[in-house]
């Protein structure tokens, strides 16, 4: 897949923009709805939250620490490969969710949250406005970054980037559908 840099990163602040719409409104639901499971092994509108905030804490500093030492300087465009599709393709919002494995390591399941999942959630969204931002002045192909499953795997940043604002806005809709079931 081939886009123009400038494009995608557009998109992609578009995406982080309605995610942060969707999850301030989140802030207007009371504790015991933001907690609420439709059955136990599911999750609820703030482990949603909280799973995205997990990722959140691995890709903010590796993409931060990449745009630190890029060494190549923006291109027009930005190709990505096999690989970035597959992932982000895989991550990627769609009305009927395929179901996914999580990682222990990622899965919040029966996590004691609170609102300050919300607040975590919503001070990284600021932090990868700022990369997005800060990445328009680097080569988004060129420029690689390890992902959170394997040290020995890189993906392009603009596929990194594809893969996580994705990946948040999947996770939101589910929540989005936790509170709706919730309120039923």
């Amino acid at each position: 897949m081939t886009l123009y840099s400038e494009a995608l990163l557009q998109d992609l602040l578009r995406i982080t923009q309605a995610n942060i719409k969707a999850v301030e409104k989140f802030k207007n639901e009371t504790i015991d709805i933001l907690n609420w499971k439709e059955h136990p092994e599911s999750w609820s509108a703030l482990e949603c939250m909280e799973h995205l905030n997990r990722y959140g804490f691995f890709y903010i500093p590796e993409i931060t620490h990449r745009l630190n030492h890029a060494k190549h300087k923006s291109s027009e465009i930005f190709k990505s490969n096999w690989l970035g599709n597959y992932f982000s393709k895989s991550v990627s919002y769609q009305e009927d969710l395929n179901k996914m494995k999580t990682f222990k390591s990622m899965n919040p399941l029966n996590s004691k949250l609170d609102r300050d999942t919300i607040d975590t959630f919503l001070n990284q969204q600021q932090q990868i406005i700022a990369l997005l931002d800060k990445s328009k002045n680097v080569n988004l192909d060129k420029t690689k970054t390890n992902i959170s499953i394997s040290k020995l795997i890189k993906l392009k940043l603009g596929d990194t980037f594809r893969v996580l604002i994705y990946h948040n806005e999947r996770h939101i809709k589910q929540a989005e559908k936790a509170i709706l079931k919730a309120h039923k």
